[in-house]
């Protein structure tokens, strides 16, 4: 539900309620009920399972970022800019914030045919340890600074670290490339970011490390399988309810609503 901040001078309130056949719901009330409490049962837990994974990943990033690391990424990243970012480009610099990747009830996805509609030139960063933003993030900096159009993909697992970058008037992007949801198709540029982990932290942590990551990957499949079961229920929610939804009407509405926007861009 969206609450209208200035209902009737600007927005106003859409009641759907009015479509639904109370009459002919009553008699599934209890199982309505049931289905509405067992999907959001499953959420509670995927919530729980999906929030531990990311704090586990969060401590191995933790960990393995320290300050040399970034410095390596760093250097790494200026290389690229100097290369891919020579010529600046005409407009501002405009920045769009998207998820390309998500976890679902199917595991972890990312639309990589939106990346291939928009870049010829990929660069696939193979990344297990959740190295990537510190690369991303001098380029998405340097590119806006530069008048290039950026469109910046959020990890769904820690919205403050980027995971993708896209940059569709360069018909280049970045995408982080892992064991779970591996970049499908021949890169442009293959790089390898465990390598820039520092080894020596990497070999006093290695059961820490290698625990974290079994763990996490485990979570993440006990979040999967939660999704799965959440949209089971949900699926039989919504076949409790369709027969007793006017959804013709619901249409009409829509239809007269579409129309009313459309013609506030005439006025």
């Amino acid at each position: 539900m969206v609450e209208p901040q200035c209902p009737g001078a600007v927005d106003r309130y859409i009641d759907l309620s009015g479509f639904y056949d109370r009459a002919g719901l009553q008699p599934l009330k209890r199982d309505i009920l049931d289905a509405t409490a067992e999907y959001q049962g499953h959420y509670k837990r995927v919530y729980r399972c999906l929030g531990a994974a990311g704090e586990l990943r969060r401590d191995m990033n933790e960990l393995l970022d320290g300050p040399e690391v970034q410095q390596r990424l760093a250097k790494r990243a200026a290389g690229i800019i100097s290369r891919e970012l020579r010529r600046p480009a005409q407009g501002g610099g405009r920045m769009d914030q998207r998820f390309l990747s998500a976890v679902t009830h199917k595991g972890a996805f990312t639309l990589w045919n939106t990346v291939e509609a928009q870049a010829e030139r990929v660069y696939e960063l193979a990344d297990s340890c959740g190295l990537a933003h510190h690369m991303l993030d001098p380029i998405l900096t340097a590119a806006l600074a530069a008048g290039h159009d950026a469109v910046a993909c959020p990890d769904p697992m820690a919205p403050d670290r980027l995971a993708h970058l896209i940059f569709p008037g360069l018909s280049l992007a970045f995408v982080t490339s892992t064991q779970e949801d591996p970049w499908p198709h021949r890169a442009y540029r293959r790089l390898r970011l465990d390598a820039m982990a520092d080894a020596e932290v990497c070999r006093l942590n290695r059961p820490r490390l290698r625990f974290t990551k079994r763990v996490a990957s485990a979570l993440l499949e006990e979040g999967t399988a939660g999704l799965a079961q959440a949209k089971e229920a949900h699926d039989r929610l919504e076949r409790l309810y369709n027969p007793y939804v006017d959804f013709d009407a619901v249409s009409r509405l829509a239809d007269q609503l579409a129309q009313q926007v459309l013609a506030l861009r005439e006025e």
